[in-house]
């Protein structure tokens, strides 16, 4: 395994992560410890362990608690192997609609309890709100975390999904290790702005969505089935689509000319950008493991990252990159 700083001065952590939301429902029904699914999905926190990879993401909106009780269980015996970052504060209904966040102070407070007792654990290695709430000072939400650290419940504080302006007033009240936000060949209006204040601040970016909801896969089909849950994103409309696919098969050809899938080079692309630049690759079985690892040995030349660059281009995917409901949280 490779690894990489996480922010100026924290600790090596895996240069993949592994981002275990998937592993849950969306709407958290679900009995815990009784599916199949679940044995499958602690199995693959596992295996990712004994490869290497010691980043695990998780969610307290996950599943609504369920996944992190999972990853609380796949840890139980390997504390020490698993480096834990959990995002909280989303708000969402019982059957999964997205109500924005709470980020008081109080209630960051309280989140942190909860998801301490569900892992199972003394200390939260990383902890992020999913989302700032815009009714709240960032600065106090960041106080409140500022003090999780102080009284030894957390150990680094992480941002996502926010502005360069919000991460540095958050940087000024407490050095911020980490910026987890949506970044792909797909999606890269980071490399706008945000993408230098981090760096200028020496905060490490984790990526996440790295293939775009399977977009960058190269397989969506142009006639999305009605159930597809994708049919709520623009990039996935009717209108938008076919476009879209045409824009994705310049990583299909490479792909294939080298011997890779387009998701492999994906997210070697990432790993091409810096090394401040961690990509979280969302697996729920251990089939996908090793595809996914093989690409931290992938090499892209320079015309071969020129030829990405050119054919995505900021712009060349079109469509929002999550519903309104999300974009409305979220930079741009």
């Amino acid at each position: 395994m490779k690894f990489r700083t996480l922010g100026s001065e924290g600790p090596k952590v895996s240069a993949l992560g592994l981002g275990c939301m998937r592993m849950s429902p969306f709407t958290g029904t679900v009995s815990f410890g009784k599916s199949g699914d679940d044995i499958e999905s602690i199995a693959t926190i596992h295996a990712a362990l004994d490869s290497g990879i010691n980043y695990l993401d998780t969610g307290d909106f996950y599943g609504s608690g369920h996944n992190e009780s999972l990853v609380g269980k796949a840890i139980r015996d390997r504390r020490d192997q698993a480096f834990v970052g959990v995002k909280f504060g989303v708000l969402r209904a019982p059957w999964g609609a997205f109500l924005g966040a709470d980020l008081r102070p109080a209630a960051v407070m309280n989140f942190a309890s909860y998801s301490l007792q569900r892992l199972g654990v003394d200390v939260i290695d990383l902890y992020q709100p999913g989302r700032l709430d815009p009714t709240i000072p960032v600065e106090d939400t960041v106080g409140a975390i500022a003090e999780l650290i102080r009284q030894g419940k957390v150990r680094y504080l992480g941002l996502s999904e926010v502005s360069s302006e919000q991460l540095r007033k958050a940087h000024r009240v407490h050095p911020v290790s980490v910026l987890q936000i949506e970044y792909s060949l797909a999606t890269r209006f980071i490399e706008r702005e945000i993408l230098a204040t981090a760096r200028e601040l020496g905060i490490s970016i984790v990526a996440y969505n790295v293939t775009a909801h399977g977009l960058l896969a190269g397989s969506a089909s142009v006639q999305l089935e009605p159930s597809d849950p994708r049919t709520k994103l623009s990039r996935f409309s009717t209108e938008n689509l076919p476009q879209n696919l045409k824009t994705v098969e310049a990583l299909v050809s490479m792909a294939e000319a080298k011997g890779y899938s387009p998701i492999q080079i994906s997210i070697a692309w990432l790993l091409s950008r810096g090394e401040d630049i961690i990509p979280l690759v969302g697996l729920t079985r251990r089939t996908h493991l090793a595809d996914n690892l093989s690409a931290l040995d992938i090499s892209l030349s320079e015309d071969e990252l020129q030829t990405l660059d050119r054919a995505f281009a900021p712009g060349a995917i079109v469509g929002d990159r999550a519903p309104a409901e999300v974009m409305r949280f979220s930079p741009s």
